[in-house]
Parts: C-alpha cells; sequence; structure tokens
C-alpha cells in the first residue's frame, strides 16, 4: 500500500461501513489426534498499490502434500477479494458454491468479499496434488480498486487431519471477517489448556502487504509474537505462508505460529490482539490446536413409556455420550432429571464411558402430582440436581438433552360388562368364548388380551391362552380384557358363572357295543344334576331299571325278578327321570332301544 492509500484510508475512516464486518467466532472444534495444514494462492501478479497495470489472474495454484498417515478429516475453502463477491468457482475444474460470506468495507466505495464452502469430500477424494482454483474472475471489477491499492484477491485450503502419532489435541476453527484499520481485539473461548507443549495459533488474512509495516503487530495475551525471518514480529501481514514457506502470497497471509510461551496450562480462553498503523488487514480464519485431555458428556432421551398403572410414572430410555472427547467419561457421573424445570430423579453411569463411544439406560422416573397434565423433561449429564457438575469437560455446556412434552395419561376405567352364563357341563364348569363375549358388548377390533384378575392386567402376566374355549375355574368367575388402545389400554369387566340346563335327551341308542350311541346318553344330566334318578320301564309298565349319577343305562336290565344283566330286546321303553333339583320338574318319556 503506499501512501495515497494511507491518506485515503485516514480521511474516509469515518465514513466506514461498520454493519459489514461478521465478528470471529467458533465454527468447528474437533477433539482428538487431529492437526491442521493449509494452501492458497493470490491471484494477484504484484503486490496491490505497485506500479504497473491493473491486473488480476482469474486461476492459480497450490501444491496438497500430507504425510501418508496424515488422513483428511475435513477441508474448508476461504476465497476474498475486493467488490461485493464472486460466489461460484471451481476446484481442479469442480463446481464449488459459497455456503457461507461475509463482508467488510473501509468506505461506500470500497467494499470487500470472503466465502467459505466445506469442500471435505473433494479434498478426500483428490489427496495430495495441485489444487487449482479457477473460474473465480473479478477482472470487471478490480479497476476502480486500483488507485488506493486495495484491489485484491485470492484463496487458501484449510485441511483438518488426523494422525495417530500425534497427542490429543483440541483443535478449533473460528471465522467471520473483522478487519484492523487501527486496532483489532478478538477473544477466543471455548479453549481447554491442559499442556501449552507445542500449542500454536494460524490465520488466514487478506489484503496486507509486506512494504508497509508501521505500528503492525499481532500479540496473544498483551505478547507479540512472530516467526522471523518469515513473519517478523512487527510485520505479521506480509504474504507468507507459514506452512510452505513461500512469500510471494500477495495481499493474503496463510501464518501460523508457536504459542507455547504465551499461553498456560488451565487457560479458557485467549486475546488476540492485531494493531495496524497504516495497512488496511482483514482477519477470515483462526484456528488454535492445544493439547487436551478431557471428556465431553452430551446426553439424548432416546424413548419414554407413560405406565398406564399409574398417572405419576414414566419410563425413560437415554443415552450418554462421550464423542467429541480427548479422554474417557469417569463411571458414576452424576446425571439429573428434570420436568418442568423440577428435578425429578437422579442416577449415575454405570461404567466408564470411552472416547466416541456412548452408554444407554433406563430409569423410572415418579411424576409429582403438582406439575400439571403436561410436562417437560430433560436430562442432564454431569449435574448433581442442583446444576452443579463435578467433571471437568472439553464443553460445559452441552450437557443438556433433548426436551420431550408428555401429556400424562388418565387411568384407564373399568367398563363392566354384562354377566355371561353357561350351561353346567360336569363340575360346575361350562366352556365360554371370551372373545365373543368382549367383542359382543364392546364394539373393537383392536388385539383383546384375558386375564383372570387385574394384577395380572396391569403386568401383562398369567394372561388366558385359550380365550376362545375358556373353562372357568371358579363359580362365579371374574374375568378382565385387556383391550390395547396405544399409548394406553381400556379394561372390561365381566362375570361368567354356570348353571344346570335343561338335559337334552334322545329318542333312542344301540347298545350293541359297536362305540358310538351305545348308552342313553341324557346330555347335560350326568355330574350336572348329581341327585337325579332314572327309571326305566318296559312296555308292560315294570321297573326293569334304576339308575342314578354314577350309573347310566346301557341297555341292561338291574330291576324285576328275572334276567339281570341281560341286555333288553329292541323295542320302546319308557322313562322317567326326576332331576331332584329345585326348580326342575320330572320328564317323562320314551327312548327306542335298537341293536
Amino acid at each position: 500500500m503506499r501512501l495515497t492509500k494511507l491518506i485515503t484510508v485516514l480521511l474516509t475512516l469515518a465514513f466506514s461501513i461498520s454493519s459489514f464486518a461478521q465478528d470471529i467466532e467458533l465454527f468447528q472444534q474437533f477433539n482428538g489426534q487431529y492437526d491442521y495444514t493449509a494452501i492458497g494462492n493470490t491471484l494477484n501478479i504484484v503486490e496491490n498499490g505497485s506500479s504497473g497495470l491493473c491486473s488480476i489472474l482469474t486461476s492459480s495454484s497450490a501444491t496438497l502434500n500430507l504425510n501418508s498417515n496424515q488422513t483428511v478429516v475435513a477441508a474448508y475453502m476461504y476465497w476474498a477479494g475486493s467488490d461485493t463477491g464472486d460466489f461460484e468457482v471451481e476446484l481442479n475444474n469442480i463446481p464449488v458454491s459459497a455456503q457461507r460470506t461475509f463482508s467488510d468495507a473501509l468506505d461506500t466505495n470500497r467494499v470487500f468479499f470472503a466465502a467459505f464452502a466445506d469442500i471435505t469430500t473433494i479434498v478426500q477424494n483428490q489427496g495430495n496434488g495441485l489444487y487449482t482454483v479457477s473460474e473465480f474472475d473479478l477482472t470487471g471489477v478490480i479497476n476502480p480498486y486500483c488507485p488506493t491499492g486495495t484491489n485484491f484477491g485470492g484463496w487458501a485450503i484449510t485441511i483438518i487431519y488426523q494422525d495417530l502419532s500425534l497427542p490429543l489435541n483440541q483443535l478449533n476453527v473460528y471465522d467471520g471477517l473483522e478487519s484492523v484499520p487501527t486496532n483489532l481485539t478478538i477473544t477466543l473461548n471455548n479453549l481447554n489448556v491442559l499442556d501449552n507443549a507445542g500449542a500454536k495459533i494460524g490465520f488466514i488474512a487478506w489484503e496486507g502487504d509486506s512494504a508497509l509495516a508501521v505500528n503492525e503487530q499481532l500479540s496473544i495475551n498483551g505478547n507479540p509474537i512472530g516467526n522471523p525471518p518469515l513473519n517478523p514480529v512487527n510485520n505479521a501481514f506480509n504474504g507468507t505462508n507459514s506452512f510452505t514457506g513461500a512469500n510471494n502470497l500477495y495481499n493474503m497471509d496463510i501464518d501460523v505460529y508457536n504459542i507455547q510461551n504465551n499461553i498456560n496450562i488451565g487457560d479458557t480462553s485467549a486475546t488476540i490482539s492485531l494493531t495496524s498503523g497504516q495497512d488496511f488487514v482483514m482477519i477470515n480464519n483462526i484456528i488454535t490446536v492445544l493439547n487436551s485431555r478431557l471428556p465431553d458428556a452430551t446426553a439424548r432421551i432416546d424413548t419414554y413409556e407413560v405406565n398406564c398403572d399409574t398417572t405419576l410414572e414414566i419410563e425413560l430410555d437415554y443415552t450418554i455420550y462421550n464423542t467429541n472427547s480427548t479422554e474417557a467419561l469417569p463411571s458414576n457421573t452424576q446425571i439429573a432429571f428434570y420436568a418442568n424445570g423440577t428435578l425429578i430423579g437422579q442416577a449415575l453411569t454405570s461404567n466408564t464411558i470411552p472416547i466416541n463411544e456412548s452408554l444407554s439406560s433406563t430409569v423410572v422416573l415418579q411424576i409429582p402430582d403438582n406439575l400439571g397434565d403436561t410436562i417437560n423433561i430433560i436430562v442432564v449429564v454431569d449435574d448433581n440436581g442442583s446444576g452443579v457438575g463435578s467433571v471437568p469437560e472439553i464443553s460445559e455446556i452441552n450437557n443438556t438433552s433433548n426436551q420431550i412434552t408428555i401429556d400424562l395419561l388418565s387411568l384407564p376405567s373399568i367398563q363392566i360388562l354384562p354377566d355371561t352364563i353357561g350351561c353346567d357341563q360336569g363340575f360346575d364348569s361350562a366352556i365360554f368364548n371370551l372373545v365373543e363375549i368382549a367383542t359382543s358388548n364392546f364394539n373393537t377390533s383392536l388385539l383383546v388380551h384375558f386375564y383372570t384378575n387385574l394384577n395380572d392386567l396391569e403386568q401383562n402376566e398369567n394372561e388366558i391362552t385359550n380365550p376362545e374355549a375358556y373353562t372357568n375355574t371358579a363359580n362365579p368367575q371374574s374375568i378382565y380384557a385387556k383391550i390395547e388402545t396405544p399409548p394406553c389400554y381400556e379394561i372390561l369387566q365381566f362375570e361368567i358363572s354356570v348353571d344346570n340346563c335343561p338335559p337334552h335327551v334322545p329318542e333312542g341308542f344301540s347298545p350293541n357295543n359297536d362305540g358310538p350311541n351305545d348308552w342313553f346318553n341324557i346330555q347335560g344330566l350326568y355330574d350336572v344334576f348329581e341327585n337325579h334318578e332314572l327309571h326305566i320301564y318296559n312296555r308292560y309298565g315294570t321297573l326293569i331299571f334304576e339308575g342314578d349319577n354314577s350309573n347310566s343305562w346301557n341297555g341292561t336290565i338291574n330291576r324285576g325278578l328275572n334276567n339281570h344283566g341281560k341286555i333288553v330286546p329292541v323295542g320302546t321303553y319308557y322313562y322317567i327321570l326326576n332331576l331332584n333339583e329345585t326348580g326342575y320338574q320330572s320328564l317323562v318319556g320314551w327312548v327306542y332301544v335298537n341293536y
């Protein structure tokens, strides 16, 4: 920048547009065996403000050369220049569009832009070799900037890589676009310095001039830094790349500095001060690499189930993660559960959670009855129940899980169905179709389960397995039906009982020992009317057989003077059946015996 540029800057500084700049803030954090490098190049043929034609390139190249043990995990491309912006460029003939844009200005006539794109996939696929940015065309807008020496264009790629030979580091990528017309202070938070050995900080900066070094200084925590001879302490922004040793990146800088002696163990922030008495410089990207060995606990609610048997009990499945970390999360780390801001439960991690792993658990929470019908639940890890943690972490602001909103259920009411009576088939038992009884009285197509008591229904235990043909075990007996109506269920109750039904007397039988129909089978009589008496008479009115509940008639004679034990001949016989049951009269009729 020539003297004319300084005079113009001083005259127009009061009119600078402060709304253009974007604060440098944390963009991404990597925790593990990570480090970074950067490549890039300028579009300027000579340093801006130099004598010569006002000309600028539309493409330039740089070479990436990672070691074989360095694996690319992220690659971020930044490009910048004079005027309002070219946000569609190409990298190795691959179109790249800006995903984020930045802007800054000296005044209304001198505005500048910067752009960002995540090109991780491109770099992972291309690997080492030549990278060419093209279709970056500022030729049509650069002329008005040349007289004041503010014409420039350039690009840089920050490559974060994993190297298993490295210590565990915390790598922070900050970006934005802030200028240094006179003095700029940036506070970097989200740091965690466990060991300051090898600590470093890097920059991508635009529009600096190597020929200008008036009060130009970079300080960390009040300490001026540099890496001479490439970057003298009094000329930080001089068109160099610290990674490659290049010194011809006109009007841009890719610099990295060792700050081991300028940052202390335990620091969680650092203050960067940039001063420039003459040169106009814009900072686009700052990266810190610090040794760190800390866990980073986060939580997530996976699923939940509201217990229908009590409106105040919830079963919660949750997971504790330790993914963005450089140390295992210790066992017995405290976990707190909150509903509508009220502590409702506590737990501990049952095991140590290694780096990049997780632990899933289940807890049953009792909800206080004063929180209303709708509750918001969160899980907070490393919380003793009062918002205080005991485990030092990489980040202390990400311990809270996602929030879930739950509408508490009303207790299922019991709907009473009409009683059902079955005909006694012996010893006070009958066969009942419970499904038919339930669905005929309660219209549903949903799944129905049957139980003999309410406790089994609530616990889903001892379900009746043959509800279509169920034999009662008591007389009377209560049956409970559970109809699934997610997220809860309906309860039906009905009583089944057994009573004697009038017996059915057949009109004949054939006692010929061929198997079927060999005896006088009066259905609904035996073991039902247990005190009955059966009398059989021949056509002359002579009593030939007398039976009871233990002695059915198979066609033989057991009464009279003769033929005891003999089979009666073919013919019609008459019976008198005394049921001996209150409410039932004797039955009289005939039966035909044939062979």
